[in-house]
């Protein structure tokens, strides 16, 4: 079981992991929204596609885009579409 982890609560779990270039990446349905919200934040990857980022938010502590994802996808990355994947201070164990 794989977890992500910030200031004591989890943020996502699951068996159900894809990683790709040492990022795990979380099933939506794993994701706990209430401690995640949208951020204006957007990347581009030359062969996954564009990404998206969520602020993560537990308490008074913040994550400014802690948490990644790509709502649509190149087709060689179409394994991580939908998907969330985490960083910069939340802790990933798998």
């Amino acid at each position: 079981m794989a977890r992500a982890m910030f200031n004591g609560e989890v943020i996502a779990e699951s068996d159900d992991i894809v990683e790709v270039e040492g990022n795990l990446y979380f099933p939506a349905d794993s994701l706990n929204t209430g401690f995640v919200q949208e951020s204006d934040l957007k990347t581009a990857c030359p062969w996954k596609g564009e990404a998206s980022y969520l602020d993560v938010v537990v308490g008074d502590k913040r994550v400014e885009n802690g948490a990644w994802y790509y709502p649509e996808t190149k087709e060689a990355a179409n394994n991580i579409k939908g998907r969330y994947a985490f960083w910069n201070g939340v802790q990933v164990e798998a």
